[in-house]
């Protein structure tokens, strides 16, 4: 998996399973059975390669954002605040 800026996203595919699939791309780096499975995988994948994992729900919707690496916008903790 090749390094580089791009966000992966966990969806539904039409007629059942999940898939695995990098923004912009045509088609899908892998396809499941169970969301559990993608998601563990798609992990995976947005780690290694430093990226931003988007999982989404059936509906489509987002259910989850993770940022791997170098986050342009990393939380503030409670200390930096005073």
């Amino acid at each position: 998996m090749s390094k580089g800026k791009g966000t992966y996203h966990v969806i539904p595919k039409l007629g059942g399973g999940w898939s695995l699939r990098k923004e912009g791309a045509a088609r899908a780096i892998d396809t499941f059975t169970s969301k559990d499975e993608a998601v563990v995988r798609a992990r995976d994948v947005a780690r290694n390669s430093g990226n931003e994992l988007v999982i989404h729900g059936r509906d489509g919707t987002v259910r989850e954002r993770a940022t791997y690496g170098n986050d342009p916008n990393p939380p503030r903790d409670a200390k930096s605040k005073k």
